[in-house]
């Protein structure tokens, strides 16, 4: 979804509740829509400043606005995750209020706000900081592991997931996450920055320029946008692009095997993770809640989880690691999903 585009909810009266994914690549907001019911917006966790040419006054564009007209000196802010430095908390401060801003979240409001799993205390204690801080949650803030928040939709209406015992993976821009919840209590929580959508990015970047025999140098921002809008697993098909030439003139080049070998190797490095790291650990540490938690779906959400076909494949392959049928499922809107849980939080807490 792009800057201002929303989506209807679950209808609810909660007009205080609010659910906010302070993401690495996208920042989401699940909010009253004012007519009783709810909506929610992507934007593009990034932002731009310029001088105002009249008043010469500093300005700040965000998300999408940001990226197109100033990409040589726009800043991603939270690219490793988490706000790490003060440069880059008060860039997410800004951000964070430039978007609630635009988007009139209520001041008078319930936050409920999803954190990764990464073991960075500073990290975490800063992105509070940006999201408590903020001119909204004046009746409640509160935080809750994102694996938790976006597997909620996955499982159904309401909170159902809060009383079951199940395993959720999170396919993040930065991080891979799996955790099992039995009640909502986390069990052996695992990350890994190896397998992440910022390496298939990478790995975009470099194939396509093997495959056109080094005459077509993208960026990352490219690449990502190669990966969402033609990534499919099953029904991909080749896609051809234009690029200014150093000089004069321009190249048109086909891309073929520069996104999908990416996002075939992604599937089996995520695979292995979670069959011969995660769940081996979990076994080992609590045995009976693993059997449960085999024996019911497996939720799988993130950016990642939105490529067509990636859950479906996932699923297949995870089965024969394990030599046991494995069912995945996702929610409609995996990148948007952390968000709608933490809705659903705040709603029960208000």
């Amino acid at each position: 979804m792009s800057d201002d585009e929303s989506t209807d909810i679950n209808e609810s009266d909660e007009s205080a509740a609010v659910g906010v994914k302070l993401g690495s690549t996208r920042t989401v907001l699940d909010v009253p829509d004012g007519r009783g019911g709810r909506e929610r917006h992507s934007v593009l966790t990034c932002l731009a400043t310029y001088e105002d040419a009249i008043t010469g006054e500093e300005k700040v564009l965000f998300g999408e606005e940001a990226a197109v007209e100033y990409p040589d000196r726009v800043r991603f802010m939270l690219r490793s995750g988490l706000p790490e430095d003060d440069d880059s908390v008060a860039d997410a401060e800004r951000f964070f209020e430039a978007v609630v801003d635009a988007h009139d979240v209520p001041e008078d409001s319930a936050v409920v706000y999803a954190v990764p799993t990464i073991d960075n205390e500073a990290g975490v204690e800063n992105l509070k900081s940006v999201i408590e801080g903020s001119s909204i949650g004046q009746i409640e803030t509160r935080s809750y592991p994102e694996s938790l928040c976006g597997a909620i939709p996955a499982y159904g209406d309401d909170l159902d997931a809060i009383d079951e015992v199940f395993v959720s993976v999170n396919l993040g821009s930065t991080t891979m996450e799996a955790c099992a919840y039995r009640r909502g209590e986390q069990l052996s929580p695992f990350s890994t920055g190896s397998v992440t959508g910022n390496e298939v990015d990478r790995r975009i970047v470099a194939a396509v320029e093997e495959e056109t025999q080094g005459r077509v140098h993208i960026d990352r921002t490219t690449a990502r946008e190669y990966k969402e809008q033609h990534g499919d697993v099953y029904d991909f098909e080749p896609f051809t692009d234009v690029v200014q030439q150093p000089g004069g003139g321009s190249h048109e080049f086909t891309v073929d095997r520069g996104v999908q070998e990416p996002i075939d190797r992604y599937i089996d490095e995520a695979v292995d993770v979670v069959a011969n790291e995660f769940l081996p650990e979990l076994a080992n540490d609590h045995m009976k809640p693993y059997q449960l938690a085999l024996g019911r779906p497996l939720a799988v959400t993130g950016g990642m989880a939105c490529i067509p076909g990636l859950t479906e494949e996932f699923e297949k392959r995870l089965s024969e690691a394990l030599d046991r049928d494995v069912e995945v499922v996702s929610p409609d809107e995996p990148a948007t999903a952390a968000a709608d849980g933490a809705a659903r939080i705040a709603a029960r807490l208000v």
